[in-house]
């Protein structure tokens, strides 16, 4: 079964300009792995490098979080849309070396706007 999955403006240019995929998948977790596995170059965007979410990026089934709900196990039928929100701003938090993500020199210009406004604090 295929699910419609609204893609953000920032990361539309890894899945061909488009704002909308089809992607087959029964429950969430299925259907982020088909997602990472169709557009490979998504994939780092979207999974850390042990396979799992990254923490910045928020998933919604029909406008509903998915934390909400059964996380990866939350099931869908195929009038489901799947939304993924990554979180540009925030607090502080302090991680441990193990925790830290290190970005390409291209995702440092690419986010480089947002790594220095002091609104959203370093």
């Amino acid at each position: 079964m295929a699910v419609r999955v609204l893609i953000p403006a920032a990361l539309e240019q890894y899945v061909g300009r488009r704002d909308t995929v089809e992607v087959l998948g029964g429950t969430v977790g299925e259907v982020v792995a088909n997602l990472a596995a169709q557009y490979p170059e998504l994939r780092r965007h979207l999974m850390a490098p042990d396979g799992h979410l990254r923490s910045f990026v928020n998933l919604f089934v029909n406008d509903e979080d998915v934390r909400s709900l059964q996380r990866d196990a939350t099931p869908l039928r195929e009038s489901d849309v799947v939304t993924i929100i990554p979180s540009i701003a925030g607090g502080s938090l302090t991680l441990d070396a193990s925790e830290a993500v290190e970005l390409s020199n291209d995702e440092v210009a690419r986010y480089s706007r947002h790594l220095i406004m002091p609104e959203v604090g370093t």
